[in-house]
């Protein structure tokens, strides 16, 4: 099987997800329950997140949600919220306060240039906004070697359905065939799964346990560091020397 194309989950796999998104949870909790401490941390507890541990559940809303999942929820707990375009104004937020908090998962700057050396084209699929992908990952200097970024705001549908993994295949000018998913949650093997793509990857640096993910994924590792044991490179694999490199798994 020849892997081309890698596309990225990016919270929980390219970010760390409890460090970057719970204090902005509870920002985005207590601007919808408009001051109600009581309410918002209900919000939160709704979402899956643990404010005092400081975790977001694995599989729960905001662990999977997009802005638009979370805001009709939250907006049914919290009808006082007082704002006439909730999913703009959380979005805006996820957007400004993410990029404040983001932290990289380890590894993150060096295995993304490892792989862009060896050729691979790469893309991030996140159920975050697309504006909210580009400033939390903005501080860390590897967005340009992304050839593709879209969120569930981009226009090509939402996790677990195909459509980013299609979108990012007809951009590319690639097979899903060629396409590996990494991701940390569910929804990102199932938008794998529903592309066809050549391999589907569980990392377990964000929200999901071992458990969660091996029924449906090909490999799960520790973080995106074990993609290159993965594509089996120094362990026999070859690297075709052209101008349409490929890795080639044993």
């Amino acid at each position: 099987m020849a892997i081309r194309g890698i596309l990225f989950d990016k919270d929980g796999t390219l970010l760390d997800f409890n460090a970057t998104w719970v204090p902005v949870n509870r920002t985005v909790a207590r601007i919808v329950a408009n001051g109600d401490e009581a309410l918002a941390q209900h919000l939160l507890k709704e979402g899956g997140q643990d404010d005092v541990a400081g975790t977001v559940k694995s599989g729960s809303l905001l662990a999977v949600g997009n802005t638009r999942d979370i805001a009709d929820v939250w907006a049914a707990l919290s009808p006082d919220h007082g704002q006439a375009d909730l999913v703009s104004v959380m979005d805006e937020v996820f957007r400004r306060e993410g990029a404040l908090t983001s932290v990289p998962v380890a590894g993150l700057v060096d295995t993304i240039g490892a792989l862009t050396v060896l050729g691979l084209t790469l893309g991030i699929a996140t159920s975050d906004s697309e504006a909210g992908a580009w400033a939390t990952l903005a501080p860390f200097d590897v967005l340009p070697r992304f050839d593709f970024v879209a969120g569930y705001d981009s226009g090509h549908g939402i996790k677990p359905g195909p459509g980013m993994v299609e979108g990012f295949c007809n951009q590319c000018q690639l097979s899903p065939l060629d396409v590996l998913v990494v991701g940390d949650n569910q929804h990102d093997l199932e938008m794998g799964r529903a592309a066809n793509v050549g391999l589907v990857v569980g990392v377990l640096s964000g929200t999901s346990v071992r458990l969660d993910l091996e029924g449906m994924a090909d490999f799960v590792i520790e973080d995106i560091r074990g993609l290159v044991g993965v594509l089996g490179l120094g362990n026999g694999s070859e690297l075709c020397d052209d101008h349409d490199p490929k890795i080639v798994l044993n």
